[in-house]
């Protein structure tokens, strides 16, 4: 039998199962899916009860094959989520969408009650945003629903709950407690004022490492059981063991993070502003982040191109770097399109896209890179602060956009740039973390198909 690590990978679409080797191959794979339900407003959210039974049924289907010895397991989910448990363990609520609306009113009074909202947003280094602070889903709760929020007696993040599903243990650790909830201040470390205050800290339980797992005994076989792990941060997890070195790393996708992991740098206001946050590692010490919606705002424009040239909708993805349009964009120095979803730098924002000034898709879609591509290095270089970064690693879909990469490499000449590939990320970040193995020195190298970056010439003084 093949001694395999287990990790259970939830992300809000795709519900992912590995087993890896001890040399973290992939020996094994599931993937699912779920509709989602609605909670009591008639808000979208995850459908918990199927997702439990998948869990459990595929857990104890791979435990008695015989091809496989499991000897840990543990969990890798998408973080700014709460489930909610009574004293017998039940679940009290729906596990509720971070983009569910937080009502004008408890916004309201929550900052009349804790103060300026600047300055909570810079002591718990998480820009204002709803319920993606979660903190905030449990001030929401106390205040709508309080004859509920008394039954609560444990509220667990997300990756602590399906580690909870298999322990039976309630636990919090720092990946889940650092995602841009709220809750924590970064300056004391420890949970914010205004937490002690609504006495929502006596919801949590024990903070404990991260790497901490529980030797069980799971349906008569003796298993090492992680307690879970905020996917960002485990996605991270590799790299830190790989890399000796001080990086970054841009994970590309909806969203656009950059992760500094090496920053001793304090957030400012206007770091805040400019929607600069704080991770926490799993040794409790801060990540300098900062993100923007660059994935959905690309497609949301590429849509428009795609419909104004009369272009199919996957003509953008063989586009190559033209130098020739990139010097006569570059020479005119000019915003053109309006981004909507695009929170950084919107000051200069242009009143409307106007597409008919380009005269053909190529040219229109260098221009829209170019901009993304400025803000990205803007977000990049306020994730990098007064840091001695040497080297970028960029992983996530946009290391497909040729366009993309080449400015990239353009503007951080300085810097070692590195493509990487690894849909695997964050499942073996959730491996390794509850390992006490150490990685060889080529192991980025052998396993995440790494690309060195070249400028492109551009053959004109710059």
């Amino acid at each position: 039998m093949k001694k395999v690590t287990a990790v259970f990978d939830i992300g809000k679409t795709n519900k992912k199962f590995f087993l890896f080797d001890k040399n973290y191959k992939e020996v094994y794979k599931e993937y699912t899916k779920f509709d989602e339900i609605k909670d009591e407003d008639g808000f979208p959210t995850e459908n918990l009860p199927a997702l439990q039974k998948w869990l459990k049924d595929l857990f104890n289907r791979i435990l008695s094959a015989e091809e496989f010895d499991i000897r840990a397991i543990n969990f890798s989910t998408y973080g700014a989520s709460f489930v909610h448990l009574d004293k017998k363990g039940n679940v009290l609520t729906p596990l509720y969408n971070y983009q569910k609306p937080l009502p004008e009113k408890i916004a309201k009074e929550f900052y009349e009650d804790h103060g300026d909202p600047l300055i909570i947003a810079t002591e718990t280094a998480s820009p204002t945003a709803e319920m993606l602070n979660s903190g905030m889903q449990l001030y929401w709760l106390k205040h709508t629903q309080p004859g509920l929020f008394a039954s609560i007696k444990y509220s667990l993040h997300f990756p602590q709950y399906i580690s909870f599903l298999f322990t039976g243990i309630p636990v919090s650790e720092f990946t889940s407690i650092g995602c841009h909830t709220a809750l924590w201040d970064y300056k004391k470390n420890t949970y914010h004022k205004w937490v002690i205050n609504q006495e929502i800290d006596i919801n949590f339980p024990f903070i404990i490492p991260t790497q901490t797992s529980f030797n069980m005994i799971y349906n008569g076989k003796r298993i090492k059981i992680g307690i879970g792990i905020h996917d960002s941060s485990s996605a991270l997890i590799p790299y830190l063991l790989g890399e000796k070195k001080p990086f970054v790393l841009i994970s590309t996708g909806t969203w656009s993070i950059t992760l500094n992991p090496f920053s001793t740098d304090p957030l400012s206001k206007k770091d805040i502003k400019n929607n600069c946050l704080n991770y926490l590692k799993v040794d409790g010490k801060p990540v300098r982040a900062t993100r923007f919606f660059m994935g959905n705002e690309y497609k949301t424009q590429v849509k428009k191109l795609c419909e104004h040239f009369g272009k199919p909708k996957e003509y953008h993805k063989n586009i190559k770097f033209d130098l020739h349009l990139y010097r006569k964009l570059k020479n005119n120095n000019k915003r053109h399109f309006r981004l909507k979803e695009i929170r950084i730098d919107n000051d200069n924002n242009v009143s409307e896209t106007s597409l008919s000034i380009f005269s053909s898709f190529e040219e229109a879609f260098h221009q829209l890179m170019i901009e993304l591509v400025n803000i990205q290095v803007k977000t990049t270089r306020l994730a990098i602060g007064n840091s001695d970064i040497k080297k970028i690693y960029i992983d996530g879909g946009f290391t497909e956009n040729e366009i993309f990469i080449k400015l990239i490499a353009l503007h951080f000449k300085e810097y070692k740039v590195r493509t990487t590939k690894s849909p695997l990320g964050s499942a073996l970040g959730a491996a390794m973390i509850i390992s006490n193995r150490k990685l060889d020195s080529r192991f980025l190298k052998d396993n995440y198909q790494m690309q060195k970056l070249q400028p492109p010439v551009l053959q004109v003084q710059e």
